[in-house]
């Protein structure tokens, strides 16, 4: 079953409270000829490449229980094969399980007919795509309005709507060239804008970043946390890369072969990977960069007068070690919006830096 939320956790708040806006459960992917008879020998315990060399099928999905929640992004993280993009597509019906539960909000759409199907496809998930997908011989507008267009909306009110998301993705006066005459990370914007004008309730944004060059990926990363902490968009957004999935990220979740490995807040799987498959993920990573203050903070309030100043909650580490000027003794008063909610000493960070073994 999806990990429940820890909510005595330093990192937990109110937005550990958001409804749940698409449940996935139990959910079982097999891809080959009788994938009903091999289900069974997954269940039996048989792994991907047993399956593959035994049965000659491909386990996609193998018991995938997460929840999703609403206004935050999801992230969906593993290397090729693991099973992340095949799981995104089942969200919307593009794939069609082997078994489980898809619950959007609280409706199996397994159930669905064509009609309701169409309908989730065109209002309620829009797709951002890694190759942009955008039409040739439409202009800017043309292609942000795609969506609503479909739906029968006349000209002037789709080109209206359109034109606002160009505007805010930072594409203003843009809307008459085509895509060819736009840079990749301009075209990526327009799909942004797409996805936005169609005032779907979740965005399904499929490697979306990864073709870019690091700047431009780099500056399309902060773009979406910008909007999100605007709009509260609920967004499933899928990646290989840990550092873009640890940036993004209000909830992470790791496949490998098909199974989820490890998920949770990313501070968290960082400060307790549960697996080797994760250790050796996070091993690399500049941990000091990543982890926040309030992932290693002392919660409570702070008693004493012998602070050497007051921290954000959401701070990096690094920033906290560049104000201590490698002073060890130092403690300071952690703040959430202007008020004491912790405290932080120099020892707390020191023995964050030191990746966690997995034991046993």
């Amino acid at each position: 079953m999806a990990e429940p939320r820890d909510e005595s956790l330093p990192w937990a708040d109110e937005d550990a409270k958001r409804p749940v806006k698409v449940s996935i459960r139990h959910l079982y992917k097999i891809f080959g000829d009788d994938p009903k008879a091999a289900l069974e020998k997954v269940r039996e315990g048989m792994g991907k490449p047993e399956l593959l060399e035994a049965e000659n099928h491909v386990l996609g999905l193998s018991d995938i229980n997460v929840d999703i929640r609403d206004g935050e992004i999801t992230v969906i993280m593993g290397l090729s094969g693991s099973g992340k993009s095949t799981l995104i597509r089942h969200l919307n019906r593009l794939i069609e399980p082997t078994a489980g539960e898809i619950l959007f909000n609280g409706d199996d759409i397994l159930n669905w007919n064509e009609g309701q199907l169409r309908e989730l496809r065109r209002k309620n998930m829009s797709m951002v795509f890694q190759k942009f997908a955008l039409l040739p011989h439409r202009t800017v507008t043309e292609n942000a309005a795609m969506a609503l267009h479909t739906r029968g909306f006349a000209r002037s009110e789709y080109e209206e709507e359109a034109t606002r998301w160009l505007d805010r993705v930072g594409l203003g006066g843009y809307g008459e060239q085509y895509p060819h005459q736009l840079s990749g990370g301009m075209q990526q914007r327009v799909g942004i804008a797409r996805a936005l004008a169609s005032n779907s309730e979740i965005m399904l944004m499929d490697e979306a970043f990864s073709a870019l060059d690091p700047l431009i990926r780099t500056d399309m990363q902060d773009l979406l946390l910008e909007l999100q902490a605007e709009l509260h968009k609920t967004v499933v957004f899928i990646t290989h890369d840990l550092d873009e999935a640890l940036k993004l990220a209000d909830h992470l979740v790791i496949l490998k072969d098909g199974a989820v490995v490890q998920q949770g807040e990313p501070q968290h799987i960082l400060l307790n990977p549960n697996d080797p498959y994760i250790e050796d993920f996070v091993a690399d990573i500049n941990r000091a960069r990543v982890l926040r203050v309030r992932s290693v903070m002392t919660r409570g309030k702070p008693s004493g007068e012998d602070f050497a100043g007051d921290v954000d909650q959401n701070e990096n580490l690094e920033s906290v070690i560049a104000r201590a000027e490698g002073a060890m003794d130092k403690r300071y008063r952690v703040t959430r919006d202007g008020k004491p909610v912790g405290t932080l000493d120099m020892k707390a960070i020191m023995k964050a830096l030191v990746p966690r073994k997995v034991e046993g």
